[in-house]
């Protein structure tokens, strides 16, 4: 890629995330935002004692927190406030802090020409700037079943533009964080134009039911939250997806403009339930 800025004009930016269980997308996380920003600058917070380093972690920072088992919900608030807490701890030495889930993958489109660091570099983050939300799915009896050893965006083609996935992941100043990075707490949300989130917890079907095996994982409350993962791989295979790229920029100006009254700083997709094909050029990327 082209790299415009010199060393002197990038800002220095770092990723956090707090994970269980999730070894999987651990690995491919350490392996784009290591090599977008440098491993030295991943953060995993892994909930457990008994949690196993992921095989590639090299040079990432790693940290084991003590387990206090809580129901999902309690949980969330318990896990956000201690990353937003990180997070402020971590803006002493870096210009902008990006905070996701394992399965989340804040991307730059390509046709930008940019790194994820040079395209931070050059816009305006104050508090914090939000990608638009694409959670990608399985269309059953279309696409086969993950091959662990290839890209997702190589296997899958197809997503719902999700106003739960538009999250304020990037941060240039200390915030509260609300669960889940869905919201910061008193300030809004701005979506930037060429900023992606893209949320791989539904990217298939076998690993979803085997999630429901998981008994660690069943016994803290998480299986509504598993289900919408599968809800997302039934509505991505029975919508006819839209193939033109104008709908993502109506998205984004929906989730801008419309909010639910109980959630000012939160967008919203009005219910509608979009399903877009994924532009060819991100192929590959994750």
């Amino acid at each position: 890629m082209p790299n415009s800025l010199s060393d002197g004009n990038k800002k220095k930016v770092a990723v956090i995330t707090m994970a269980r269980n999730d070894d999987f997308f651990l690995t491919r996380w350490i392996n784009y935002y290591g090599k977008e920003l440098g491993e030295e600058n991943c953060y995993i917070y892994l909930d457990g004692e008994d949690q196993p380093v992921p095989k590639n972690a090299g040079k990432v920072n790693v940290f084991h927190q003590k387990r206090v088992v809580q129901h999902v919900v309690s949980f969330e608030k318990t896990r956000l406030g201690f990353l937003s807490e990180v997070a402020k701890s971590l803006l002493d030495r870096y210009d902008l802090i990006i905070g996701v889930d394992a399965d989340e993958f804040l991307v730059v489109d390509p046709k930008c020409g940019k790194t994820l660091v040079e395209y931070l570099s050059e816009i305006d983050i104050d508090p914090s700037v939000s990608g638009l939300g694409i959670d990608v799915g399985q269309v059953l009896g279309k696409e086969d079943q993950l091959d662990l050893d290839l890209p997702f965006l190589s296997q899958r083609e197809y997503a719902l533009v999700s106003s739960r996935y538009t999250k304020p992941s990037v941060i240039s100043k200390p915030v509260n964080w609300g669960s889940g990075f869905h919201r910061i707490k008193g300030h809004n949300f701005k979506i930037d134009p060429n900023l992606f989130l893209f949320h791989f917890g539904s990217v298939d079907y076998k690993m979803i039911q085997d999630r429901f095996l998981d008994k660690d994982r069943m016994s803290t409350g998480r299986e509504g939250h598993i289900k919408k993962r599968a809800k997302t791989i039934d509505i991505v295979t029975k919508t006819k997806a839209k193939t033109d790229e104008k709908w993502l920029r109506i998205a984004r100006k929906l989730q801008t403009f419309f909010r639910p009254i109980y959630a000012w700083n939160k967008p919203s997709m009005a219910k509608w339930k979009l399903v877009v094909k994924i532009p060819d050029r991100f192929k590959g990327i994750v």
